[in-house]
């Protein structure tokens, strides 16, 4: 059994499709393990990302996921970084698959709706940064 990270961002909290993306992940074998909305501050924001602080998108990633509410979520189930990376689609909505999340509801390559952990080491460092065990149903 494995876990990811998986955040609704402000776009997709702005667009109402929260239960349309919960609704994704389940239907694929993804189990909702914990949950939470949250308003990232600054810091955190810049905490979270901070593997891309060099990169000139930096400033406006954390931003925009600042500008509003974020849906949090631990999601497992067997490969449950590379069925989220799938359910997801290309960061660059215009490159994704039909029929994914992005394609069907991202505006663009930084207002892409969800995030989702690329790697094992990854989900287990942005998992701790958002959620205690205790909050995480085993």
């Amino acid at each position: 059994m494995e876990r990811t990270l998986s955040i609704i961002k402000p776009d997709g909290v702005r667009k109402n499709i929260i239960g349309e993306v919960v609704r994704r992940f389940e239907k694929n074998g993804l189990k909702v393990a914990a949950m939470k909305m949250a308003e990232l501050s600054k810091k955190e924001a810049e905490g979270f990302y901070a593997v891309h602080s060099a990169r000139p998108f930096f400033g406006s990633l954390t931003e925009f996921m600042t500008s509003g509410p974020v849906v949090l979520m631990v999601l497992e189930g067997d490969n449950a970084i590379a069925k989220n990376r799938e359910l997801m689609g290309a960061t660059d909505p215009a490159k994704a698959a039909e029929g994914t999340i992005r394609k069907d509801f991202a505006d663009s390559i930084e207002s892409n709706i969800v995030h989702g952990s690329d790697g094992p080491d990854t989900a287990k460092f942005e998992i701790s940064y958002f959620f205690s065990e205790t909050e995480i149903v085993r």
